[in-house]
């Protein structure tokens, strides 16, 4: 369990840091905050949902 729970927290350390980047190569081009915000939420929002929903599956105990 214990190698579980370090494999998740590590994955949520490169989704942090791809989150950062991607945040980064959004504002690069932008000339306002709704060309940032918009589609970086838009992107990141799903992806963030996907691996909230995937930690709480892996993580569930088994149930007898």
């Amino acid at each position: 369990m214990r190698l579980k729970v370090a494999g998740v927290a590590l994955a949520f350390a490169a989704l942090v840091f791809g989150t950062v980047l991607v945040f980064q190569a959004f504002d690069r081009d932008s000339h306002s905050a709704s060309d940032t915000i918009r589609p970086f939420l838009i992107t990141m929002g799903p992806v963030w949902a996907l691996a909230i929903a995937a930690a709480t599956v892996l993580l569930q105990r088994k149930r007898s």
